[in-house]
């Protein structure tokens, strides 16, 4: 159950928060200029690249890596291949993942390695053996672990990660806003400077100012009925959010806002893209979850029993109204089986800046599920 008098309550927000969830989400701005002057005293913008390389592989653990991953292939397009690689192991603890190289990876791959831990041995080994194999290797991660000797050991370039003080205090989140920002800005530089996609200086800052603007409008002072992430949070209270997304770079933040609610708030959530996703979720808008279904014994007594879980889409776009869009069909479906919908669209601005904003909005959005009902 959501206790929606916690979400205008600054100071029980503030005490529910006991894993730093909302300073992360509000200082991501911060991080991302923190990061961004990493990257440039670690040398990114002096590289000299030779070319794009073949393909560009991503290591690391947790959804931080992932959603860095997925990012940057949308943003980089079909020029070079952005490909996760994703670990093995028995556990998900730092010393039983396992990661490997494909069989194809020579010198003219780039191996990047993101990680807000460090202390993984086999990312280390992987260092080694992309070293052996003549693959350039980056890293972000903590500064003076296990990883960065062996970054450095493999002539490779490593990005101290941006940390803040309260990111020792207790087990970071791998959805965590500020990690993900402190994982991804320097990666944004690199891959600029390579000529995958356009993240410049300046760009960079945009979307840290972008990410200001939005702790400002969704920050816990602010009361929900004017606060868009809480007002989010509210609606999804007791639903399945359906995410659907439109526009190319609008589904890497719908994925991401489905792994932070499972991770964050403990509520299962689908995600696909429009207009696709009309055809792959209509039977389960016309199902059981559907909000006008109607209970089997409709006179059974429900004073004891936990509200039903129906659906509620939510619309994430980054494409501005008008031109080609599916959005209209999606309204017309969900509203066809009295399916709620929420939708967000980010102000305009540069492909960067309106990603960032989507991501940030929902991040909040998260973050307030998960403290108001207690996860």
């Amino acid at each position: 159950m959501l206790d929606e008098s916690l979400l205008d309550s600054p100071d029980g927000l503030g005490e529910a928060d006991r894993r730093g969830l909302l300073r992360g989400a509000a200082e991501a701005g911060a991080r991302v200029r923190t990061a961004a002057r990493h990257a440039a005293e670690a040398g990114v913008r002096e590289l000299k690249p030779d070319g794009r390389p073949r393909a560009v592989l991503i290591a690391g653990p947790g959804a931080a890596a992932t959603h860095t991953a997925d990012l940057l292939g949308c943003l980089a397009g079909p020029g070079s291949p952005v490909i996760r690689l994703a670990p093995t192991g028995v556990a998900p603890a730092a010393g039983a993942l396992r990661w490997e190289l494909p069989g194809w990876a020579g010198s003219v791959d780039l191996l990047l390695i993101a990680t807000p831990d460090g202390t993984e041995p086999s990312l280390s080994l992987l260092a080694e053996q992309a070293y052996r194999r003549g693959c350039s290797v980056v890293a972000v991660a903590p500064a003076g672990t296990p990883l960065a000797e062996a970054v450095s050991g493999a002539h490779g370039l490593l990005v101290p990660m941006a940390t803040a003080p309260y990111d020792q205090e207790e087990p970071l989140a791998a959805s965590s806003p500020g990690v993900f920002w402190a994982l991804l800005t320097p990666l944004l530089a690199l891959l600029d400077r390579i000529g995958l996609l356009a993240a410049a200086p300046d760009a960079l800052e945009k979307v840290a100012d972008r990410l200001d603007h939005i702790a400002e409008r969704c920050g816990p002072a602010i009361a929900t009925y004017s606060n868009p992430a809480k007002t989010l949070a509210a609606e999804l209270a007791d639903s399945l959010p359906v995410v659907w997304t439109e526009g190319t770079s609008a589904g890497p933040a719908g994925r991401r806002f489905a792994a932070a609610l499972a991770e964050l708030a403990g509520r299962p959530a689908v995600v696909a893209e429009l207009p696709e996703a009309l055809a792959a979720h209509s039977a389960l808008l016309a199902g059981p979850l559907a909000a006008s279904a109607d209970p089997d014994d409709f006179f059974r007594d429900r004073v004891e029993e936990p509200p039903a879980l129906h659906a509620r889409v939510v619309l994430l776009r980054d494409r501005p109204i008008g031109g080609l869009t599916a959005a209209p069909a999606a309204r017309d479906l969900a509203l066809s089986h009295d399916t709620p919908i929420s939708e967000l669209e980010p102000e305009e601005g540069g492909d960067l800046e309106t990603l960032a904003e989507l991501i940030a909005v929902t991040d909040f959005a998260a973050v307030y599920l998960a403290l108001a009902s207690g996860a």
